[in-house]
């Protein structure tokens, strides 16, 4: 056998791995939650909103509408024209019992969503934070969820999985390599002991262990504030777990121009964030691989790579409860030779756009400057 098939092997290797992993997931989030104990502590929401997401009233709607004794939503915005303010008001009107505010925010911050994060942190009255992403829809019971798993005090963070739903073709795509590469990546991770990352789709912690790690400020010079917070707080010695709720993103109607940016953007984020890791993940290319072992005539190792490849993606859209993608599974092998072609983008290059700034990552994941 030549040297051509060993990436396929290691690559059906890996994927036999997230088989293992996805299998253990679903077991586990079969099972029975985990219920809070002690008295419910109460949660306070910050959410930094910029412009109006796809379905952003939906989205907000789902936190007002949680089942739980004493929480209050803060959303911080930086311009008091921010269209999302209407939808802000909108809710106010629609929930009056709730404590939901909308506060202004002036921030040096080159991380503006960090620097808003960090006003609001100011402004919160509970002990118990919870930050997600402004699009993030969440089911009932989430709150319940996620601070049921919190209340083991060795557990610093708990963090949530998440699956998309697209509206046209291009984000129909990317929801699809969220559910069986991104997912896949983040169960297999969690089973071979990488436990220093968070999700920005959910982040809950106590108000204390953010202080103790220096807060919002400390990372507020990062793009990846997720990953960033996630990794001080492993450091500093605080488990971070994964509740068994999945929310759930909009990625609106994004053209394949978008979804590309997006997806380059993303790689660059993680390369400049954990290089290792990042190049560590070539052996996950298993449609690339397969294509080339079966060039070179070894058509058997191509064919279990990605066979494993599949059941894996098919398995981790069970574990996110991915109903959206489930009639398009076939296309996988298409989504990895476009998730091929964004990894050697994002392999070069320290440009992004995020939102709607252009901005220049130093190489330990720092924003260098905006232009």
């Amino acid at each position: 056998m030549s040297w051509l098939a060993a990436p396929a092997i290691a690559a059906a290797a890996y994927y036999l791995l997230a088989v293992v992993a996805a299998i253990q997931w679903i077991r586990r989030s079969g099972g029975p939650r985990p219920a809070a104990a002690g008295a419910p502590v109460g949660i306070s929401i910050l959410k930094p909103v910029h412009g109006r997401d796809p379905l952003f009233y939906e989205a907000i709607r789902s936190h007002a509408e949680q089942d739980y004794p004493e929480f209050e939503i803060l959303f911080g915005t930086t311009s008091p024209d921010d269209p999302a303010l209407e939808d802000i008001a909108r809710l106010r009107d629609e929930y009056p019992s709730r404590r939901i505010e909308a506060v202004l925010v002036s921030t040096e911050a080159p991380n503006t969503k960090a620097g808003v994060l960090a006003e609001l942190a100011r402004h919160a009255r509970y002990p118990v934070f919870l930050v997600n992403d402004s699009d993030i829809t969440v089911e009932p019971g989430y709150l319940r969820s996620v601070v049921a798993t919190l209340s083991d005090p060795a557990i610093g963070m708990v963090t949530c999985l998440y699956r998309a739903e697209g509206r046209s073709p291009a984000a129909r795509f990317e929801a699809l390599g969220i559910a069986t590469e991104f997912a896949v990546s983040v169960i297999t991770a969690r089973f071979l002991g990488q436990a220093e990352f968070a999700l920005g789709s959910t982040m809950a912690f106590r108000a204390e262990d953010l202080r103790a790690v220096g807060g919002f400020e400390a990372i507020w010079d990062y793009l990846a504030d997720d990953y960033q917070l996630g990794r001080r707080m492993h450091d500093a010695g605080r488990r971070i777990e994964f509740a068994p709720a999945v929310v759930e993103t909009n990625l609106g109607a994004g053209t394949w121009a978008e979804v590309w940016r997006h997806q380059v953007r993303w790689s660059r984020t993680i390369r400049v964030s954990r290089p290792a890791g990042y190049f560590g993940y070539a052996v996950t290319h298993a449609t690339v691989w397969a294509i080339i072992a079966a060039a070179a005539g070894h058509w058997n190792v191509a064919a279990a790579a990605l066979a494993l490849r599949m059941l894996a993606g098919a398995l981790a859209a069970i574990a996110i409860q991915d109903r959206n993608t489930s009639g398009s599974l076939w296309l996988i092998p298409l989504r990895d030779l476009f998730g091929f072609a964004v990894w050697v983008a994002g392999a070069f290059g320290k440009t992004v756009r995020w939102r709607d700034q252009n901005l220049r990552l130093s190489s330990d994941g720092k924003i260098h400057r905006q232009f």
